[in-house]
């Protein structure tokens, strides 16, 4: 990973099919693709990366290194919201500046999936165990935003009825057809080791970058239909959707130091950190926090952090950490 990273990967097919997406709809194409299709480019790649991520955990086993790096990423998506909350907390209600913090101390496997391509493509190479890091770090976040969104509102709760229960949230982040598919992929890919993966390449790696390339075609579609909600998020949360990213990411960067990781892991924590969900905490949030606006999440992470992150924050955060570790 070199300072030609940039250049790189936005030549790069993945990066050329989503800003294709985003031309096709900002010139109203009719240019989709269709639902079935879409959600089925899904499941293959949250399949590869599952499988390939267990296999590769199975090689390097489950050492001290391993725990630490999965505790700070979980406990990072306990804390992350907090920093996100206050500062949103300046402008927003507690619902509103609850929800999009604890959007943005989730994940984006999407996000995630395209830095292992970019690091596929660099020839680097990186662990398993990142996979269950991801896994890990949805959950945690919607609770924390929950929680500062109740103690930030004791004057005026909503009745208790009307709130799900912890039980319930807790179902629906990890019943999450993401989080079971990544899991599920991870220890099947753990179980079979060196045979299953003999089994399984030709099918979970060599077509890996083209699927990611017609993904990605309509995830620019989605990105840029999504640029017009923006409107009503005023520039403040535009702001704040550019600049937490690389923050967090550069605290991803540090935790990755610290934890003597190498640089194909150190990215994928970086963007780990750095990275905004905008599937499975909004549609947590709607349940948890129904008096917070939800067409405010998904055109921030989506329509603002999901195409930074691809385009300019990767690429970025190879580059400090290939300038750090060298």
């Amino acid at each position: 990973m070199d300072p030609s990273a940039l250049t790189q990967n936005l030549l790069s097919p993945p990066i050329l099919f989503f800003g294709l997406g985003l031309i096709a709809a900002f010139i109203r194409s009719d240019l989709s693709i269709p639902q079935a299709v879409a959600k089925a480019l899904s499941i293959y790649l949250l399949v590869a990366i599952g499988f390939h991520g267990g296999y590769e955990l199975q090689r390097s086993g489950l050492d001290a290194a391993v725990i630490a790096t999965l505790a700070v990423a979980t406990l990072s998506s306990l804390l992350l919201p907090v920093l996100g909350f206050l500062i949103l907390r300046t402008k927003l209600s507690p619902e509103n500046a609850a929800g999009i913090a604890a959007c943005y101390g989730s994940v984006s496997a999407v996000t995630f999936i395209t830095a292992v391509g970019f690091l596929e493509r660099a020839g680097t190479e990186y662990g398993g165990h990142l996979i269950a890091a991801m896994a890990l770090m949805e959950s945690p976040a919607i609770v924390t935003g929950i929680v500062l969104a109740s103690l930030a509102r004791r004057s005026k709760q909503d009745a208790p009825s009307q709130r799900p229960g912890w039980r319930t949230m807790a179902h629906e982040s990890l019943a999450n057809s993401a989080i079971v598919l990544l899991l599920g992929s991870l220890i099947i890919g753990y179980l079979t080791g060196d045979s299953g993966w003999a089994t399984m390449k030709p099918l979970v790696k060599d077509p890996f970058q083209a699927v990611l390339c017609l993904f990605l075609l309509d995830m620019g579609l989605l990105a840029a239909r999504r640029l017009g909600d923006l409107r009503r998020s005023g520039l403040f949360l535009v702001a704040f959707a550019l600049i937490a990213p690389p923050l967090q990411a550069g605290l991803g960067i540090v935790a990755a130091r610290a934890l003597g990781l190498g640089e194909g892991d150190a990215l994928l924590l970086a963007v780990l950190f750095g990275s905004a969900s905008y599937i499975a905490a909004p549609a947590a949030l709607r349940l948890a926090l129904p008096n917070a606006n939800p067409s405010l999440f998904v055109p921030l992470s989506l329509g603002v952090t999901f195409p930074f992150n691809i385009i300019v924050g990767i690429p970025l955060y190879a580059m400090a950490i290939n300038m750090w570790w060298t």
